[in-house]
């Protein structure tokens, strides 16, 4: 339970700075002995109430992204979550295990490439706002299947979008996360998918280190966070690649 309360302060600070909290409650749920499904779920949940603390944090800057409305987005995330959730409850758990690290690689190679490929695509073409809402509404299912950086993976598609950096990105990215999850939240809940004294045991220190994480990240450098983001997503992903073998 001090591995899970631990896990949980860290993970809340984590999504409020630059997301990629449940790089570390999923692996420390698996560690203990979760099946990797109810872990996913069990993080999803104990995870959600810090993100509704972040997005508390950072109300009064909630900017719609490359032009888009939160008002727009904001159905289409929740959608998304939903289906999400139903897939991964409805799918085997053997084919949920092993898509795991391939899921972990996309999500950092996507947020530590995103900007890059983002400047190289507005040289050449501009984005509307079709394809914006249609990879907003595919990122919300993956956030609902797989909780694991989905903020990463929002901001590394928005930077494909808009450029913005990473701290005005972060208010809409703790919002949009928030009502993705909390979709996926109800459908886990509902359906028996959580293990509770693991999720309680890192809800309540996930809440303060969301809060927390907020206030501190207007004074974190983007830079930093980027290259601190990606270090440890990378780790997470070579350990669960090497826990398949």
């Amino acid at each position: 339970m001090a591995l899970l309360t631990a896990a949980g302060l860290l993970a809340g600070a984590m999504n409020a700075i630059a997301g990629g909290g449940s790089f570390v409650t999923f692996p420390a749920l698996v560690f203990i002995g979760l099946p990797p499904v109810v872990a996913n779920a069990t993080s999803t949940v104990a995870l959600f109430p810090g993100t509704i603390a972040s997005t508390w944090a950072y109300r009064h800057a909630l900017t719609g992204i490359a032009g888009v409305s939160l008002r727009v987005l904001l159905p289409i995330s929740v959608l998304g979550g939903l289906i999400g959730a139903g897939l991964l409850l409805v799918a085997p758990a053997s084919a949920f295990d092993a898509v795991i690290p391939w899921l972990l690689l996309l999500a950092t190679l996507t947020f530590a490439g995103g900007r890059e490929l983002g400047l190289a695509l507005r040289r050449r073409t501009r984005i509307g706002i079709a394809p914006m809402l249609a990879v907003q509404f595919l990122i919300s299912i993956y956030g609902g299947y797989f909780g694991g950086a989905v903020g990463l993976m929002m901001m590394a598609v928005w930077s494909l979008l808009d450029t913005a950096d990473l701290k005005s990105m972060a208010g809409a990215r703790t919002f949009l996360v928030s009502a993705a999850n909390g979709a996926a939240v109800l459908f886990f809940v509902a359906a028996g998918a959580v293990r509770w004294p693991e999720a309680l045991a890192m809800l309540g220190s996930a809440v303060i280190g969301g809060y927390a994480g907020a206030r501190l990240a207007q004074r974190v450098p983007a830079r930093l966070t980027r290259i601190l983001v990606v270090a440890l997503s990378a780790t997470v992903t070579a350990a669960f690649f090497l826990r398949t073998r």
